[in-house]
């Protein structure tokens, strides 16, 4: 097996102790940064992905998996030229306020880190007001994801998708969580919503492009 499949395999089945060791040894062989990135790793979390989506695995093993992915890439970040991993431009992500749940949050950031963005997490609990900073502080923004995990907190998702909305900035809103549906997000003006971490990845590439 070659070292790419190594660390592909690492990734798919979570090896956080092993990832380290195998990323320096694909280096030390000479192999290209951006080469161990989108051969091992990328296209490995994305298989996770699809698995994921297949009911084949659980949030668990994506959890894992995408921490993997995470620990390798901070090995090539000295090695991959400005921009190598964040081809797709900046996406804002937080909690809507009132909201405290955050291990969903935590996987789709991940997630459209590792596809390629570099991702501004608010963390959760966030106001409307510190997501129109954000964007404000970053024009340069394709996409701003925002997660509810209460229906109680559904209004606040309202709010903050419309005051991104209204605010007339060119940045693109997602939503995703588990009360948000598809006629939930045409109804509040979001430009995308997903069901999962790994279709909200294909997603915000879709939107940034």
């Amino acid at each position: 097996m070659s070292t790419i499949q190594d660390i592909a395999q690492a990734v798919e089945t979570g090896k956080l102790k092993l990832i380290e060791g195998l990323v320096t040894n694909a280096l030390q062989e000479g192999l290209e940064a951006v080469t161990i990135l989108n051969e091992g790793m990328i296209k490995a979390l994305a298989a996770v992905g699809e698995k994921f989506q297949r009911s084949e695995i659980f949030v668990p093993e994506m959890l894992v998996a995408a921490r993997t992915m995470k620990k390798g890439v901070e090995i090539l970040k000295p090695k991959l030229g400005s921009g190598a991993t964040t081809s797709f431009g900046k996406c804002i992500i937080g909690t809507v306020q009132g909201d405290l749940h955050d291990i969903g949050k935590n996987l789709v950031a991940m997630m459209i880190e590792s596809a390629g963005f570099e991702v501004i997490d608010l963390g959760v609990d966030v106001s409307k007001d510190q997501f129109i900073n954000a964007i404000t502080s970053n024009p340069d923004a394709k996409v701003v994801a925002l997660s509810a995990l209460l229906t109680t907190t559904m209004p606040m998702m309202q709010d903050t998708a419309r005051a991104i909305k209204g605010g007339r900035f060119t940045v693109k809103v997602m939503v995703g969580g588990a009360p948000i549906t598809q006629e939930f997000a045409d109804q509040i003006g979001a430009d995308g919503y997903s069901t999962d971490a790994a279709g909200a990845a294909q997603l915000a590439k879709k939107l940034a492009a």
